[in-house]
């Protein structure tokens, strides 16, 4: 088969070439772990005492809803059961609700909330997630502990995240994704029941580039946003070398949909703990294959972006960022805080901790996490209603 060649810094390539060349380079960044072996070898990670016709499952190409959507179902109930302390929150008195919505572009969103079944919550919590993850499975453990607190949480899978329609991890367009993400919330916070009440946004990794992108659109409309391990800069040992970066940049216009990136084990550089390292294995309908090229450049140019605009940030910030973190910056975290003209804000940097700073780090750090966010919030909410008082 030929295939028209494309000029890439100077030189002429097949886009076989190119594939191949992504394919060689993404070798280097391959990392011996024997938890990987079964990977490499194309079948499902090992769960203890789960039975081989759910396992199968597994086997299936996540790539639409239908298959990611079967897999969830099948493996819920044993998620929610290992041995992590975000599943240890009993969940007696909580009211949680999921459903899917079909959008203003068409398009089977999925949805989850959590809110205190016998009283008015204190405030509204939007949730963003991460780079190839979903609403379920960690954060289900860090909602159900936020809304024991009091609070309503809101959350929903991206396009093409989790268990949301669309091929899976790809963004044709951040700022699709940006719009999708406000027309939910804004529903949320249009509702009678939580007009009045203080919002928040909530973003972690790449969430927290889209929570920051969602304020930029609605400067007005947030009491606050708290910030863990935010993507505004793609930390280097997880970028590839300069010139293949550019060589990708180009190829993403012919095959955009093609897994060719290269990048260092996600759950590797993010997590700390070893036991909790091995954990992330069960959430079975997280994104684990190499980057989607024009997901790559939209995830690239989106935190160009926001390097350049850090100075437009102006609502109240809790910024929480390890200082190992080896995946996104937390030095664009300390420039975010010093640059933002938010008079409101705080940093906190957590010594020797990484990326997954809810999921991965010991209990005692995670414990600390959850406590700095709540403590933020109820000092944000006695805020937000005495300003409400004195504009009443």
């Amino acid at each position: 088969m030929s295939m028209k060649p494309v000029k890439l810094l100077g030189r002429h390539h097949s886009l076989l070439q190119i594939r191949e060349l992504g394919d060689r380079v993404s070798t280097c960044f391959r990392r011996r772990r024997s938890t990987n072996r079964r990977r490499a070898m194309g079948l499902p990670p090992k769960f203890p005492g789960v039975d081989e016709e759910v396992l199968k499952l597994l086997e299936a190409n996540m790539d639409q809803a239908p298959e990611r959507r079967r897999a969830r179902e099948a493996f819920k109930d044993i998620q929610l059961g290992i041995d992590h302390i975000l599943f240890k929150t009993p969940c007696d008195g909580l009211k949680m609700t999921e459903a899917y919505v079909v959008n203003s572009r068409g398009l089977e969103i999925f949805t989850k909330s959590w809110l205190p079944e016998s009283s008015r919550p204190k405030a509204v919590i939007c949730y963003c997630h991460g780079y190839g993850d979903t609403c379920t499975f960690f954060f289900e453990g860090i909602a159900r502990k936020l809304a024991s607190s009091g609070y309503g949480v809101f959350a929903m899978d991206y396009p093409g995240f989790g268990l949301s329609e669309g091929l899976h991890c790809h963004i044709p367009s951040l700022d699709r994704i940006i719009d999708d993400v406000i027309e939910y919330f804004s529903g949320v916070k249009g509702n009678p029941e939580y007009r009045t009440l203080p919002s928040f946004l909530f973003g972690q990794s790449m969430g927290g580039a889209v929570a920051l992108k969602v304020h930029l659109k609605q400067p007005e409309n947030w009491d606050g946003a708290i910030l863990a391990a935010p993507m505004c800069k793609i930390a280097d040992d997880m970028m590839p070398p300069w010139i293949l970066t550019q060589m990708l940049i180009g190829v993403s216009k012919f095959l955009p949909r093609q897994k060719l990136v290269p990048q260092a084990d996600l759950a590797e550089s993010a997590f700390k703990e070893p036991k909790k390292r091995e954990q992330a294995a069960y959430n079975v309908i997280a994104y684990k294959d190499k980057p989607r090229l024009q997901t790559a450049v939209e995830m690239l140019r989106t935190t160009q972006e926001l390097e350049r605009r850090l100075k437009e940030v102006s609502l109240p910030l809790l910024i929480l960022h390890g200082e190992a973190d080896k995946v996104t910056d937390p030095s664009v975290s300390k420039a975010l805080y010093e640059k933002a003209p938010s008079s409101d804000k705080k940093l906190i940097l957590y010594p020797d901790a990484y990326h997954a700073l809810l999921e991965g780090e010991p209990d005692e750090t995670i414990i600390q996490v959850f406590n700095d966010i709540i403590a933020w919030i109820e000092e944000h909410i006695l805020k937000a209603q005495t300003q409400q008082r004195s504009e009443s």
